[in-house]
Formats: C-alpha cells, structure tokens, sequence
C-alpha cells in the first residue's frame, strides 16, 4: 500500500508498510506459532484483509485551528498532522472527515489543545456501515459549544445525508481519553446498523466492534462453523461486546447468554437480538470471570463457552475455572498471542484443535487469534 503520509515521514502508525503483504502474513503466522511454542503448519490457512479501505472507524484527534482545523494525531508538542486522507479509511470516510472539517469552522468548534489546554473540540470520532451509514461522534471538554452545534446540524445533516446517527461526548478532564461518560444525542436514531450478511449488529456509541467489517464477519461466520460440531445446547459468550459472536451462534444453539461490563453494549446486544427476532438468547451486565464463578458455583454450565477478552487475556482465575469445569468447547479470541498462550498453559485439560490468524490490522504487528479448544475424553 502507498501511504503519502508515510512517505512525507508525518505518520508512522503503519510500521509494517514497507513490508509486501504476503511477508506481512508470513510473520504474523511466525509470531503466532512461536507464541503457541507451535509449527506454523500446524496453523490453519490466515484470513487475509484488504489492504486499504478496511477501517471502519476514524478516531482523530482535533488540532490546528477554527479556519483550518485538522483532524489525525497530534505529537507532544502538540503539533498535528491532518489524516484524513489516510489510506486505511474508505472513501466514503475521507468525504465524510473533509464535510466535518468544514462543520467544525461553521459551528466554531476551537479544537482542544494539549499543551495551552484551551478549545474545546478533542476528538471526532467516525463510524462507518457497511452501507456507509455514518456515527459521528464530536467529544468536547464541556457543552459550551452544544447551542451552536444544534443550530447547524441541519446544514451537516444536508451536507451529509449518510450521518444517521450523531452525538457529542463531553470529557472534562484533561488526560489521555479517547472519550467521557456523558453522551448527548443530537439525533433521533441512537444506533448504527452494521449488516453482517444475515446478522445486524446495531452499534451504540459507546460499544465495542471490530475495526476491521469484513476480517469480523469472517472471525464470527468461523466461530459458528467451529461450533456446529458440538451441537451446544446452551452457549456462553463471555466478553460479549455487541453481542457479534452470540448472535451468530444463535441459530446452532438452543439458548446463548452473553456477558459483558459495558451497559452500553449489551443495550446495542439486546436491540439487535430483538431486532433479528431471535428469542433464545439473553445478555447481562456484569463481570464475566463472577458470572462464570456464580453459574459454575450452582452446577451450572455450558456446553460452550466463547471468551473474547481485551489485551490482557481472560486471566488466571477464569482460565482455571474454564480448566475444572465440564465445559466441552472453548472459542478463544484473542487480539494478543502471549497473553492467549500464558492463559492456556493453564487450561491442560483441553486440547488444541484449530489456531487461525485473522489479519484485522494490516500493516501492523497486532494480531487477532481464534483458537477452539476440545475437552480431553
């Protein structure tokens, strides 16, 4: 992939560019396998992605100024550098940034800056469909700027007719957040669709998905297909987000209870649960290492159990929980392979039957794992 940018030397996010594609899987699969202490044949075939219009998810940090605002990074003086042309955005999303830039000096939006800490505008924060329907996102320090944000979003909404669903987020305090915990609607619809083929997921703003659409309808189309083996009556997915993995695990199970901590996605879960008609699932608001500890506590169980944790792995004690139990499959996802292999030194009592690389980050070191884990007979 060519990256401007890159060249200009004014971002190096993309550290693997230089690398050709096919040598880029080639060491993820590497590192992958020596993570594991494993073959890299005794790998599945990697799941490639697209190498360029993949994200669906701008994140920019706002700098320069209201006449010409700039949307990317900033560096620690605070110097910014625009990206809204990067490469790994479609086009629908460089037109939506370039339409949003000229919102921000309409609205007078002062964007935030970290060293002066004045302004107001810190982040914006883009989400875009499938169908390339927009989530706009604009994360202010506090709602001074709201009354005039309101006056002119029928001119954005004109402007921008795929933007379906619009918010501003407030984060008062002056550290590295990407966002706070207040959201004010400035739409009437308050989450996006994602079609996923025969799964839409209704994103809310402050849920978890997949950066990469089609590398995640391809993590959870093989989940299914690792699952349908097992016939699972009953199915936990434990880390749940938005619900991806359960939802799709629906129809091959009699009933599936998702688990996550963030109201706000088990809200998106709920919705497109009801939205598919699908009546044999449920979600709940909680910890997934206690849930798994209460449930397995009253006897209990599952007959499989998806974890998709954040970076730092599922951890000593639920991996052991995981181990005692008589929980017959595991569908491990993983976006860091030694956090993944630490946890299954401690699950002895599985077997390793399917390792895949899903290649989510292109161009990147970061990895996205599915393992599936039989219960030794």
């Amino acid at each position: 992939m060519d990256c401007a940018y890159y060249n200009a030397r004014q971002c190096a996010s993309c550290a693997l560019i230089e690398t050709p594609y096919a040598g880029q899987i080639d060491q993820a699969q590497q590192q992958v396998a020596a993570s594991l202490g494993l073959d890299v044949n005794d790998l599945a075939l990697p799941v490639r992605s697209t190498e360029s219009g993949f994200r669906n998810k701008a994140k920019m940090v706002a700098s320069g100024t209201v006449r010409s605002p700039l949307l990317g990074i900033v560096d620690r003086a605070g110097h910014g550098t625009d990206l809204s042309c990067c490469p790994l955005y479609p086009e629908a999303m460089h037109e939506a940034l370039d339409v949003l830039k000229g919102f921000i000096t309409r609205a007078r939006l002062v964007p935030y800056s970290i060293v002066d800490r004045t302004g107001e505008l810190k982040h914006v924060l883009v989400t875009i469909s499938p169908d390339e329907q927009i989530m706009v996102r604009f994360v202010l320090r506090s709602t001074e700027p709201l009354a005039r944000i309101k006056k002119y979003l029928p001119t954005l909404q004109s402007a921008l007719p795929s933007m379906v669903v619009a918010t501003v987020n407030v984060l008062p305090e002056h550290k590295a957040a990407l966002e706070g915990e207040r959201e004010i609607f400035l739409t009437e619809q308050t989450s996006l669709p994602m079609r996923l083929r025969d799964v839409t997921l209704h994103l809310r703003p402050r849920s978890f998905f997949q950066t990469n659409t089609e590398l995640a309808q391809a993590l959870y189309d093989h989940a299914r297909t690792l699952a349908e083996p097992a016939h699972p009556a009953t199915v936990w997915d434990l880390y749940c987000g938005v619900g991806g993995f359960a939802l799709h695990l629906a129809p091959v199970s009699s009933h599936v209870t998702g688990v996550e901590i963030s109201d706000e996605a088990i809200a998106s879960a709920e919705l497109s649960a009801a939205t598919a008609g699908l009546d044999n699932t449920e979600f709940i608001v909680g910890d997934a290492t206690e849930f798994a500890t209460a449930q397995l506590g009253r006897g209990n169980t599952a007959d499989l159990v998806v974890v998709n944790p954040p970076r730092r792995g599922i951890g000593s004690r639920l991996a052991a929980l995981l181990n005692e139990s008589s929980v017959g499959t595991v569908l491990y996802s993983s976006c860091n392979p030694t956090t993944l292999a630490r946890d299954l030194t401690m699950m002895d009592s599985y077997v390793l039957e399917h390792v895949e690389l899903l290649d989510m980050f292109p161009h990147t070191s970061h990895n996205e794992v599915l393992v599936c884990l039989r219960k030794r007979l």
